[in-house]
């Protein structure tokens, strides 16, 4: 679906316009006047801390039924599902804690699984994320760390709950969110010229960029969710990416913990970051907002704004291609392809 921006992907990529969202806008909050979602259900990825804890209690504000906490570490989660329940009616809703590790392949396709059970699911949100200092390779599919979990254990994620999410088709369309970053606007892409794309992800770089290859792993989403959407109706399941901006409070910066770098990141993001409650606002109007015209499209400060400027070229469009046919190929063993000509 074409939608008209009021500034060109360029300029919203600019170093001055991401200082004037920093500095100057916030999403609006989302009330129940806007979006009421008794009767509904959620899947949060990362949802024990940060933007993903916020988002899910923006989203139990709005009368969500049933949520549910996709976490990797099982007490973490319980400590948040105290959290978001205190000060609430009983029996008004329900928080379950799942168990998620985007490390490896069979816990993703395991959690999916166990998904399609549920009586409904209205909405994805898929948060959880990483954000490497030091360059390293997952042990279990030789996969740059940020590569793995950013974007191919997101993207395998999203769609193996496609079934799950096109249950509810008939009262509205299920909701996908993959959480994104301004910086797939900003990252240099080196790897656009690799003869396999995600193969070039498995060797050692020259010259390690942790802020370009972060960049780049958002950007491999962004691509991905364009093609997908292409596939996809929007009247069974509506998908965006969202960007929801710099953010201070998160556990984004934990991997920099105790380091000189970590230690002007965290200033770096106090100065110019927002909370997590204000960006949070981003993510939910991503989930519940827009109706079908943002669809494959990119939600900043609430308002749907261009993607990286690269996928509006001939080069991205080929590259988007040719992204989906290696992550298709890389995902066979999980039966994808057949997943997604089912949901039409």
């Amino acid at each position: 679906m074409a939608v008209q921006f009021d500034i060109t992907p360029e300029k919203e990529a600019s170093t001055s316009q991401y200082l004037y969202r920093q500095l100057f806008l916030k999403a609006p909050l989302v009330t129940k006047r806007d979006a009421d979602l008794q009767g509904q259900t959620a899947i949060i990825t990362g949802s024990n801390v940060g933007l993903g804890l916020e988002t899910a209690r923006q989203l139990l504000d709005l009368g969500l039924s049933k949520l549910i906490l996709a976490v990797r570490s099982a007490s973490k989660g319980e400590a948040a599902r105290k959290d978001l329940s205190s000060g609430r009616t009983p029996g008004s809703f329900e928080i379950e804690v799942w168990s998620l590790d985007l490390g490896s392949y069979q816990p993703i396709t395991e959690f999916a699984e166990r998904a399609k059970g549920l009586d409904r699911l209205d909405i994805a949100v898929l948060n959880a994320g990483i954000f490497k200092v030091k360059e390293e390779f997952n042990p279990s599919t030789g996969f740059e760390e940020d590569v793995q979990i950013n974007y191919l254990s997101t993207a395998l994620l999203a769609l193996l709950l496609l079934p799950p999410l096109k249950k509810i088709s008939g009262t509205h369309p299920g909701r996908l969110v993959i959480v994104s970053s301004d910086m797939a606007g900003w990252t240099r892409f080196k790897e656009r010229s690799s003869k396999t794309i995600l193969d070039s992800f498995k060797e050692k770089s020259k010259k390690w960029d942790y802020q370009d290859r972060y960049g780049t792993s958002k950007l491999l989403g962004q691509l991905f969710l364009t093609e997908l959407a292409r596939r996809v109706p929007a009247s069974l399941i509506t998908m965006d990416a969202v960007n929801p901006g710099f953010t201070y409070g998160s556990d984004f910066q934990r991997d920099g913990q105790g380091t000189f770098l970590g230690f002007l990141f965290r200033c770096y993001t106090r100065l110019l970051g927002k909370s997590c409650s204000t960006n949070a606002r981003s993510i939910v109007h991503a989930a519940v907002n827009f109706g079908e015209k943002v669809h494959g499209q990119y939600v900043e400060d609430g308002r749907i704004r261009p993607k990286a400027p690269i996928i509006y070229k001939p080069e991205g469009e080929r590259l988007a291609k040719r992204l989906w046919e290696e992550t298709m190929t890389e995902f066979s063993f999980a039966g994808v392809q057949e997943v997604v000509s089912s949901i039409n």
